[in-house]
């Protein structure tokens, strides 16, 4: 198996730029997530080949990462979805007018190709809005100035709009890191170790990972690191009873069944019967079987009742804005989020897992949310209304797990430029043996 190639087509062609467009402007709907677009678009289009998929695909995420800045440069900000594909391959891709031109483009809305180049080639972009210059929503601008400067949300926004790497998580259950590892390089695909998680591999490219030995064998799964180390700060071990109140997709009950040795119980909860589905495979070619799904209705589900104060270890990956995953979901940005219903569906989801716990049991609180408003408010209005939980710093524990990595204060904070990984929150929350 050889390492994929450059996604740069050889030679550029309309049907390329027609097709990114088509799922760009079905992307812009805010109907769909991108990357579900783009998996049914190339499965309805078969024929496209491999170097096709990756220039479309990349073409598209590129799009929606510089989506008001695009804009800005057409001079329109209800531009159509081809005319943004044209504009950023000109901007950020460096194709030449002549180049776009040999496609059959020679006007870009009421523009004429020429007068594009020109315009993007003059227009000082250090005079535009913030948030044009770094594409980002103004509310989601605004939310951040309560926190940060313009230079530190510039710096984020910066690392945000980047492509993320590509990091694995090994399944140590069933194998090694240095033998998966060698694994993968021995099939041609170049890894690196993660500088935090002793479980990550990181690779710079994209490939069929799938056809891999270490992924048909169960040694790997795709996870961000940020999303690794979270999940340890739970500190889960062999015999207990542990909770993933959130699973989703299963990337973290999967961690934890192997941190687990596969011994004990570990329930994984999720309000979706298609994911909880979508994951059993998943737990059984990792070869874990203590992990029991079960499909609730909401945090007061029965299901949840029957395990209070029986439980030792929590996970609460809570529903959130997504915000500090734009590196791999650029299309986030431009969906329509209501913060307040989230909030309100985090703080309702945290009180209901609190409940599960055995007295000395341990909970954390995620979020892959660049907000504070779903981070620290959430934590420190929970510590006011339950003086039986007390906080634990997030120090202590990266210290015990031996991971080479400090943050200040009591919480976990990620954030891309920092540290490579996609932005995660993580708040460690004990319940008290004594209750006051």
């Amino acid at each position: 198996m050889k390492e994929p190639t450059d996604a740069r087509p050889t030679r550029l062609h309309a049907n390329l730029l027609q097709h990114s467009a088509q799922i760009l402007g079905l992307a812009l709907l805010g109907t769909q997530p991108a990357d579900a677009l783009l998996h049914n678009y190339f499965r309805a289009n078969k024929q496209l080949g491999g170097r096709d998929r990756g220039f479309i695909a990349e073409t598209v995420y590129g799009c929606l990462r510089q989506r008001r800045l695009l804009e800005s440069l057409l001079d329109d900000p209800t531009a159509e979805a081809l005319a943004l594909v044209v504009v950023y391959l000109l901007y950020k891709e460096g194709y030449s007018a002549r180049v776009l031109e040999e496609t059959g483009i020679t006007n870009v809305m009421t523009l004429p190709l020429r007068s594009l180049v020109e315009r993007v080639r003059t227009l000082d972009i250090t005079q535009l809005p913030l948030h044009v210059r770094i594409s980002f929503p103004v509310w989601l601008v605004q939310r951040l100035q309560l926190e940060f400067s313009d230079e530190q949300i510039m710096t984020l926004a910066n690392a945000l709009n980047q492509p993320a790497s590509v990091d694995l998580r090994v399944n140590t259950h069933k194998a090694q890191r240095d033998q998966v590892a060698q694994s993968l390089r021995e099939e041609g695909f170049e890894v690196s170790t993660t500088p935090y998680s002793p479980l990550g591999l990181r690779r710079d490219k994209r490939g069929p990972l799938n056809q891999t030995t270490a992924f048909k064998n169960g040694w790997i799964e795709i996870q961000d690191e940020g999303s690794q180390l979270l999940t340890m700060l739970l500190e889960a071990t062999k015999g207990e009873n542990v909770v993933d109140f959130c699973a989703g997709a299963g990337g973290k009950t999967l961690q934890l069944g192997a941190l687990m040795a596969n011994r004990g119980s570990l329930y994984a909860f999720d309000v979706s019967e298609k994911r909880l589905q979508k994951f059993k495979p998943r737990f059984r070619r990792a070869g874990l079987d203590n992990i029991r799904t079960n499909v609730i209705r909401d945090e007061n589900d029965v299901h949840i009742k029957r395990l209070r104060g029986k439980i030792d270890r929590v996970l609460v990956d809570a529903p959130c804005s997504g915000t500090g995953t734009l590196r791999r979901n650029p299309d986030i940005k431009w969906r329509s989020i209501d913060l307040d219903a989230l909030i309100k569906t985090q703080t309702a989801i945290l009180n209901a897992a609190a409940k599960l716990l055995k007295p000395g049991g341990r909970l954390v609180y995620a979020t892959c949310s660049i907000l504070r408003d779903e981070n620290e408010a959430i934590i420190d209005t929970f510590l006011q209304e339950h003086a039986d939980f007390k906080l634990v710093p997030v120090n202590d524990i990266l210290l015990h797990l031996h991971i080479p990595l400090t943050v200040p204060g009591d919480y976990l904070r990620l954030w891309p430029h920092a540290h490579q990984t996609d932005a995660f929150f993580a708040a460690v929350l004990e319940l008290k043996k004594t209750t006051p």
